[in-house]
């Protein structure tokens, strides 16, 4: 086989590992929660941990593929991975979990960043489109039997086994990738931003530790004030550190090119008003409706089914369709997919989410390869690293953001809610109910009042529910309108035999 069909197994293979852990991870959530006893800010670290340190290395991770090699850097970011996998399935408690999970998104990082322009270098004109195709297949084939495997493993092995299945594969691909895989390098690769990944790494933690300590710690505390405060201060600092450096790991005149704003505007989007939803979609199942992990699996099959089938139809209408027209239409199919998820009521079964999981699933299909398309050629072919790196890292950025921000709006109206129908709530109550579903609230009922108090919480529970979908949806909507106007193909920069012809605007 050649060479170049080696870089896209083994890539397609490394990008189902990676996504596959947050759908699987997704899935046993509510088994975690009971077995470490966590609470619903630890269940959002658990997503997080991995998210953060995700995009906070990508961009360095990025830059070292092109300064080292792109295999290379591919190939460590693989060990790691595989390595913080058999960490994370021998955690005891939530802490150590976290932190495990925060290893795998460093060696995540260099994965990611690495992935996009492994395949760039590699596949050319036609084959390009078909490589990107198969891409977003493998996205969307992460997305579809993540659910089901995970509810698999859980169910009859345990949810620590939804890492240690990951070493194995993991130790197979990474000899393969040594020995079938060009190591290419840029010939006058910049060194390392450390200020920049100082500010951007430690910005950004505090930020989503804002965010998720909110509700709990007050928003007015002095910890949350301070979080939040040295997070918009390292984030500035970090643009300035960018902007005067002469080997930036951001470079900010890509920010001048409306395509680029355009599809980081997508790749955040589809995250935070959708990756992001997964947590709470899992919850409701689960805590709610009362599915098992394997029947939670076996209904999330519609929406992440019809993302597979429609995401490699995609990629091969890219060779046609302009991207921009594939990122609005993929998007809105997103949003609207949302708008028909939102109205649940006490009373509503799977069956009232079926409608928008099928039309979600087929946006997110053709949203998936636009955007690693896009990605790549809106930056020339010795920033290759650069361009996948923050491409992802608007995706990582995405999933932290959004779990963290849905989450603070989805815990204070459940307990606005439960205030508001249970002036006299159990200490607690609202915690449950946000972390574990309404089936945890028959715990807190004193004799005689369980009704009464599974009825509250169940309204409290479903009306924070569809806050956070309206808010997906009109997120969803934004970004496909950013993309369709921005994403022109006068600005990509890469060979013209890379960039479909008909895609030309």
């Amino acid at each position: 086989m050649e060479r170049k069909w080696w870089t896209l197994v083994l890539i397609s293979i490394a990008t189902f590992m990676l996504l596959l852990d947050i759908t699987v991870v997704n899935v046993a959530l509510p088994d975690i929660q009971r077995d470490l006893d966590a609470s619903l800010s630890s269940l959002q670290w658990v997503v997080d941990a991995y998210s953060l340190t995700l995009a906070a290395f990508l961009l360095t991770a990025g830059s070292l593929g092109d300064r080292l090699g792109r295999r290379r850097v591919f190939s460590i970011g693989f060990a790691i991975f595989t390595f913080a996998s058999f960490l994370c399935g021998i955690a005891g408690d939530p802490t150590l979990l976290n932190l495990a999970r925060g290893l795998q998104g460093v060696g995540g990082a260099a994965m990611f960043a690495t992935s996009l322009a492994l395949i760039g270098q590699e596949f050319h004109g036609k084959d390009r489109a078909t490589a990107f195709g198969v891409w977003g297949a493998t996205v969307g084939g992460a997305v579809a039997i993540g659910p089901l495997v995970g509810g698999l493993i859980t169910e009859h092995l345990g949810w620590e086994w939804i890492f240690f299945v990951n070493v194995p594969i993991g130790a197979l691909a990474i000899a393969l990738t040594e020995r079938k895989l060009a190591n290419v390098a840029a010939q006058d690769a910049a060194p390392i931003d450390l200020p920049g990944l100082a500010a951007f790494s430690l910005g950004l933690f505090l930020l989503i530790f804002g965010l998720i300590r909110g509700n709990p710690e007050g928003w007015g505390s002095a910890t949350i004030v301070a979080s939040l405060g040295g997070a918009v201060l390292l984030l500035l600092a970090f643009i300035a550190i960018e902007a005067r450096s002469p080997h930036p790991m951001l470079d900010l005149t890509l920010f001048r090119k409306p395509a680029f704003n355009g599809v980081s505007a997508v790749a955040f989007g589809l995250s935070a008003g959708m990756f992001a939803l997964f947590l709470y979609l899992t919850i409701y199942m689960q805590g709610v409706l009362g599915y098992s992990p394997l029947e939670t699996g076996l209904r999330f099959l519609p929406l992440t089914v019809l993302s597979f089938i429609a995401s490699p139809i995609a990629g091969a209408l890219s060779h046609r369709i302009p991207i921009r027209v594939l990122l609005g239409v993929g998007m809105t199919s997103v949003g609207t997919g949302l708008l028909l998820m939102h109205g649940l009521s006490v009373d509503s079964a799977i069956g009232d989410l079926l409608p928008g999981f099928l039309i979600a699933g087929i946006g997110i299909g053709v949203t998936n390869p636009g955007i690693g398309q896009a990605a790549i050629a809106v930056v020339p072919v010795e920033k290759a690293g650069m361009g996948s790196g923050i491409n992802t890292t608007f995706r990582q950025i995405g999933i932290a953001t959004g779990i963290a921000s849905l989450g603070a709006v989805f815990q204070s109206r459940v307990a606005s809610k439960l205030n508001e129908l249970l002036p006299n709530a159990p200490d607690g109550l609202a915690e449950a109910v946000s972390s574990s579903g309404t089936h945890a609230a028959a715990g807190f009922a004193p004799p005689g009042q369980q009704g009464r108090i599974v009825e509250a919480s169940e309204a409290a529970f479903v009306s924070g529910f569809n806050e956070i979908l309206l808010i997906g949806a009109i997120l969803s909507f934004a970004v496909a309108a950013a993309g369709f106007l921005l994403v022109r193909s006068r600005d990509f920069v890469q060979p013209a035999e890379a960039v479909p012809e008909a895609a030309a605007t």
